[in-house]
């Protein structure tokens, strides 16, 4: 379970990976805030784990074209934070965290400052994998929302497992503060 939870996390802190890969310059940086909008899992996420609600996503971008991601949950009536580095490698849009254990896919959408953020791993003989639909901003975007459906059908999974969970910014993903 605290394996589904880290996977379910990384995905979280993903947000515009590719992009953020030493940005030229006519390229946009795409360090800062990113709104999760959708989810889809493979069906492997078991009913207690899907998210009733989701926070926006810190990315910053590293030397070597490395990424960490500031993830904040909420679990037993707090905010708690997760920071981890996701690691470049040499294929095009995809990146390791976990010590490799996980392989984060990143896909650019059409719709300006979308993407879609796919992690898999495999473990005790289960692959699991799910995505999320990112945003530069919190509004609903109807055109995202499509193509999010159309990389769900390409990846077999089914559109059933796809919810979106309420966007809070109760805990705010810069806090550390503890009460």
């Amino acid at each position: 379970m605290k394996s589904l939870l880290l996977t379910f996390l990384l995905l979280g802190l993903v947000a515009v990976l590719r992009a953020q890969e030493v940005p030229s310059d006519n390229q946009e940086d795409y360090s800062g805030i990113w709104y999760p909008k959708a989810l889809v899992h493979n069906g492997s996420l078991p009913s207690h784990m899907i998210p009733s609600k989701v926070f926006p996503v810190v990315v910053t971008a590293l030397e070597g074209g490395d990424m960490e991601a500031k993830v904040t949950f909420w679990k037993k009536g707090q905010c708690h934070e997760l920071k981890f580095v996701m690691k470049k490698t040499d294929e095009p849009g995809r990146y390791t965290t976990f010590h490799g254990k996980r392989s984060v896919y990143v896909e650019e959408l059409s719709v300006k400052d979308h993407y879609i953020f796919y992690c898999e791993s495999h473990q005790r003989g289960k692959s699991f994998g799910m995505g999320k639909l990112m945003g530069r901003d919190s509004k609903e975007n109807p055109e995202a929302v499509e193509e999010f459906k159309e990389f769900v059908r390409r990846k077999g999974l089914k559109e059933e497992n796809i919810f979106v969970p309420e966007l809070s910014e109760q805990c705010v993903p810069e806090s550390s503060e503890s009460d």
